[in-house]
């Protein structure tokens, strides 16, 4: 069975490409999978917020739990809780091994810190939600370099055609990054209106 099917069918129910194989399936049939895919309309406000509070949380592959942890945490910030939600989500391990270049996809990048091959300031850390700090350093662990994915990052495989962000200084031949400083919300290539997210949760 091919497993890139239930990613491409939920990246088209979402309207975004959730991995590069889903793109071109995307491309090529750009309406909700089923019968009545072409003819949906999204009719109501709320129905519109739920489906980018979905997209959100599909980019990052987060739980609702943790949608809403997030969401609480960035409550609390001056300024923009829609900005502050996507810096908070940004700021996640798995997140920054997918924007580094060291992953493919997120679910890739999760399953390298959930199977122990990743550090930050030398020690082990196998939570994909442990959010990084500025000037935190986040590398390959040792006896992990040696396998594939690895040395098809280090090789600049999974970099991809988008620049890395200005935020992380990375170097791909020691397979390691640094979190230079928080992200601002417009250098974060997520896509997402997060004031009606932010407006499903006030609701």
């Amino acid at each position: 069975m091919n497993q890139s099917r239930p990613k491409v069918k939920k990246s088209r129910a979402l309207g975004i490409a959730l991995t590069p194989k889903a793109v071109k399936y995307f491309e090529a049939r750009p309406y909700p999978p089923g019968e009545h895919g072409r003819g949906r309309k999204q009719n109501s406000d709320y129905k519109v917020r739920l489906l980018e509070k979905q997209r959100l949380r599909a980019q990052y592959d987060i739980s609702e739990t943790q949608m809403r942890r997030a969401y609480d945490r960035a409550r609390k910030v001056e300024g923009k809780t829609g900005d502050a939600l996507i810096i908070e989500l940004e700021r996640r391990l798995d997140a920054l091994v997918l924007r580094s270049g060291l992953a493919r996809t997120i679910y890739q990048a999760r399953q390298m810190v959930v199977h122990g091959h990743i550090e930050v300031n030398g020690r082990k850390v196998d939570r994909p939600s442990f959010r990084v700090r500025p000037d935190d350093v986040v590398q390959v662990r040792e006896r992990s370099r040696a396998k594939t994915p690895f040395q098809v990052a280090k090789a600049g495989g999974w970099a991809g055609e988008g620049e890395t962000p200005k935020y992380l200084q990375v170097n791909l031949d020691a397979l390691a990054f640094r979190l230079d400083r928080d992200p601002n919300r417009r250098e974060i290539p997520v896509i997402c209106d997060e004031q009606l997210v932010v407006e499903y949760y006030a609701r």
